[in-house]
């Protein structure tokens, strides 16, 4: 996964903060638009959990700070929740503009009942999908019920939230009280998924039974079992975002693989060097990879590197071997498991007699049987290993033949 750092100017001038999230081939499908929980920002773990999560379902995700929030410009009191769905609605034009119209709206709590509005409003949007999102949007005013009144009073109060200090003023508490959010998605029309935890103490389960109920098909509800509001536990915010990606495929075309040309060879490797660094594709006739080299060396780290794509191939290869001479001998071999690690040892270490002393490449191949066997044909499962065909390649002097395609 890929992330690109956004500032886009909201119809107020104001600028947000956002990230792009990419999928690891660069390459998206759909787009999505990620709306964060009242007072928190793009950056709260469960955010960035669910967004990637839905790139590896193949979607770019955008999640961004609402104005005076994170590293948003603006104030607090600007960030009601007409002003949210605003932000929403301008993010997506900005999307739509430089990239491609999202058509998938995920929200959090206050965020689920703005991108529901959102939805109503934008119609590139296709499906959305609320995690314990409010059925009353005047709900959140419990957080600062204690300063409504000096708000009527002095027009403009500082109040606590979750223990820091925020402006309020008259408009930012009227702006709560505006919108009919079931009324909205009655009218919405468009495929709904709830997610919400019986467990929710901040916002109770019974406002996704309503939202529910306001819906029409196609509309699904998915419970979070033991999860808290904020979704803490990466378990749960992970299993959210595996949720909405395999759920929001079904409202979008099905989209194939890009494929790059074999020029009739049995794969090809591709690297944009100008833009991907070490990131290359690799494909086969029917099956797409990511090849890449770790952070430590400047790669990005999306995918495996050569030599573990190698030990891959060996790993592979010796343990179809194994199962068809265990089948063929009807031995029971239930389950085979090899251990593979490649490096460069010096001829001296190894206790090699070569004509001048120096490093050699060296891999560790170790072998896990599991089932009913014997000392003795353990033993020959591991003479069998050294005979898979990628092993006897490796093992062997290759020929190459490498040419020049204009």
């Amino acid at each position: 996964m890929k992330s690109k750092k956004l500032k886009i100017e909201n119809r107020k001038g104001l600028l947000l903060n956002a990230q792009l999230e990419l999928p690891a081939n660069q390459k998206p499908n759909y787009y999505a638009i990620f709306a964060h929980c009242f007072t928190c920002s793009s950056s709260l773990s469960a955010v960035r959990h669910i967004s990637r999560a839905l790139t590896q379902d193949g979607f770019a995700v955008v999640r961004f700070d609402f104005t005076g929030l994170g590293r948003s410009e603006g104030e607090f009191a600007d960030s009601h929740f007409s002003a949210n769905v605003e932000d929403l609605v301008d993010v997506h034009s900005y999307i739509t503009q430089h990239f491609e119209a999202p058509s998938l709206l995920v929200g959090h709590s206050l965020g689920g009942a703005a991108v529901l509005v959102a939805a109503s409003q934008i119609e590139e949007v296709k499906a959305v999908a609320t995690i314990g999102a409010p059925a009353d949007v005047a709900h959140v005013k419990h957080h600062f019920s204690h300063g409504i009144e000096a708000v009527k009073e002095k027009g403009e109060v500082e109040i606590n939230i979750g223990g820091r200090p925020f402006k309020i003023n008259q408009g930012f508490v009227e702006a709560f009280d505006n919108t009919d959010l079931p009324s909205v998605v009655r009218e919405m029309r468009k495929p709904i998924l709830v997610m919400h935890s019986p467990f929710d103490t901040i916002v109770a389960v019974e406002n996704a039974k309503k939202i529910y109920d306001s819906a029409f098909h196609p509309k699904s509800f998915v419970s979070l079992d033991n999860a808290d509001h904020l979704l803490t536990q990466e378990k749960d915010s992970q299993y959210a975002g595996e949720v909405i990606g395999t759920w929001a495929k079904r409202y979008f075309p099905k989209v194939e693989n890009r494929m790059l040309d074999t020029q009739g060879e049995q794969l090809v490797g591709y690297l944009n060097i100008v833009e991907d660094n070490f990131t290359t594709s690799i494909q086969t006739k029917n099956h797409t990879m990511i090849a890449d080299e770790p952070a430590s060396i400047g790669g990005a780290d999306f995918g495996p590197s050569p030599y573990e794509y190698l030990n891959a191939a060996l790993a592979a290869c010796t343990v179809m071997t194994l199962k068809l001479y265990a089948e063929r001998k009807k031995w029971d071999l239930k389950e085979v498991f090899v251990y593979i690690s490649h490096s460069r040892k010096h001829s001296d270490d190894l206790k090699i007699e070569v004509d001048k002393p120096k490093y050699l490449d060296h891999i560790s191949k170790k072998l896990k049987f599991v089932g009913n066997l014997d000392d003795q044909q353990k033993e020959r499962l591991k003479e069998i290993a050294s005979r898979c065909p990628v092993h006897k390649t490796i093992a062997s002097e290759v020929i190459f033949d490498t040419t020049i395609l204009e």
